[in-house]
């Protein structure tokens, strides 16, 4: 019972991915940092300091979201190792929260006021409620996961997968942030899926995603099975003999990882066998033959989607250099994921905004000009091109583009085509956060 508290923290983190006070009216030190005579920092032999805030401790599990750090710290191990930038060692500091919003602002408070990092990088908090603190001190927070809202809200926030909205302190638009509905399009097209069945627990954050799921795959033209279980006491198998009944060939969720594996060993048992049990990029991880041990047919039934590169990218067809560099920088960790690889790309974006301003200095301010320069960054190729713009209306339709994997026992996750290559224009819905 108790690795299901608060599902409705954990159904936002994992499958949303889709807000403090501040007193004074001090200007901050970054409108003075590039003025005139100033020396610059990177004369100096002192660390730049970096903040990473993590909800290690959160309600929702240990390591739930801790990928994304571990995957900031190797990259940051081993440019130091390096030689740092310019010269200067990254000193990494590392906050937990515990996936509260007290502790979230006892951590910007100590990260951005006291320790005066240069920038946080690859944020993963529940709770980011020390956001707008963070945007008014005008830090940049580099590479972060939209597990809520606040990448989409507040200017020098820039999250790992970019923004289209005017980020003036309301969420998107009005309130109201846009999806696309690339991975049912692709589904369909490439898989030949034409039912889809939705599971979701009888719960606010659940239930309300799984609508959503739902509008997406009603507007590619699915036939759509919804079915929902109790929050408390899931009666998963009766969920699985339905979604067999009713001819399902595709599985879309809004449960969290405990739930998922138990809908699996429910599928096998009832002999649900599906084209795909589709899963998000949170769970995209090495330890699905440990996840899901008690369902070996939906196992090898996982597909998982996002806008990074496969962590597992290692055979020879589709070996790619900078996951080459990724995984041999990661190799000491006890398992793999694509939110570590998307921690690594994180502190990637940083680095090449720092050596930017190498020459200058680098200052909060510089490295911020960096990230707003609207120009598409991709890590070496880890990411699809990120892009950060300010658009006045939300788009209709966009061309997106996804990456695609699917788990075979034998060869772990193997990606299903190239990322650049699996592009659609599809239309963009509305949801509120």
């Amino acid at each position: 019972m108790r690795r299901r508290v608060r599902v409705a923290e954990c159904a936002v983190a994992g499958l949303l991915l889709l807000v403090g006070t501040a007193c004074g009216s001090r200007l901050p030190e970054s409108d003075f940092e590039d003025r005139p005579g100033r020396t610059p920092t990177q004369h100096t032999a002192e660390p730049l300091r970096v903040g990473i805030i993590t909800s290690a401790t959160s309600p929702v599990g240990g390591n739930t979201f801790t990928g994304p750090r571990d995957g900031a710290k190797a990259y940051f191990d081993r440019l130091n190792a390096r030689g740092g930038i310019d010269g200067r060692r990254v000193d990494v500091r590392m906050c937990d929260d515990g996936g509260s919003g007290v502790g979230n602002n006892e951590c910007v408070h100590r990260l951005v006021d006291e320790d005066k990092v240069v920038a946080l990088v690859a944020t993963s908090a529940l709770d980011y409620a020390g956001a707008s603190r963070v945007s008014r001190a005008r830090v940049p927070d580099i590479g972060g996961q939209p597990i809520g809202s606040a990448y989409d809200t507040y200017p020098h926030l820039y999250g790992i997968y970019g923004s289209l909205a005017p980020r003036n302190g309301k969420p998107g638009w009005d309130g109201k942030l846009y999806g696309g509905t690339e991975i049912y399009r692709y589904f369909k097209r490439e898989q030949g899926a034409r039912t889809a069945a939705v599971v979701s627990y009888n719960q606010s954050a659940s239930a309300a995603y799984a609508r959503l799921v739902t509008r997406g795959l009603k507007a590619e033209g699915y036939k759509v099975v919804t079915e929902q279980v109790d929050f408390a006491l899931p009666n998963f198998r009766a969920a699985a003999a339905d979604l067999k009944e009713q001819g399902a060939d595709v599985v879309f969720d809004a449960i969290d990882t405990y739930g998922n594996a138990q809908l699996c060993k429910a599928m096998d048992e009832v002999g649900a066998d599906v084209l795909a049990k589709v899963t998000n990029v949170q769970n995209w991880t090495s330890t699905v033959r440990e996840d899901y041990k008690d369902a070996p047919r939906c196992r090898n039934a996982l597909w998982a989607t996002g806008s990074s590169r496969n962590y597992d990218d290692t055979a020879t067809a589709t070996d790619h250099e900078a996951v080459r560099e990724f995984r041999d920088g990661t190799k000491n960790l006890k398992s793999h994921s694509q939110w570590q690889l998307e921690g690594w790309a994180a502190a990637m974006w940083f680095t090449d905004a720092a050596r930017s301003c190498a020459k200058t200095g680098i200052t909060r301010a510089c490295v911020d000009r960096f990230m707003d320069t609207g120009k598409p960054y991709t890590a070496d190729g880890l990411l699809l091109p990120v892009r950060y713009e300010r658009l006045p209306e939300p788009p209709k339709t966009r061309r997106t583009c996804l990456s695609v994997a699917r788990w075979e026992d034998a060869d772990g996750w193997v990606s299903q085509g190239d990322m650049n290559d699996e592009c659609f224009d599809v239309p963009q819905l509305s949801y509120e956060p």
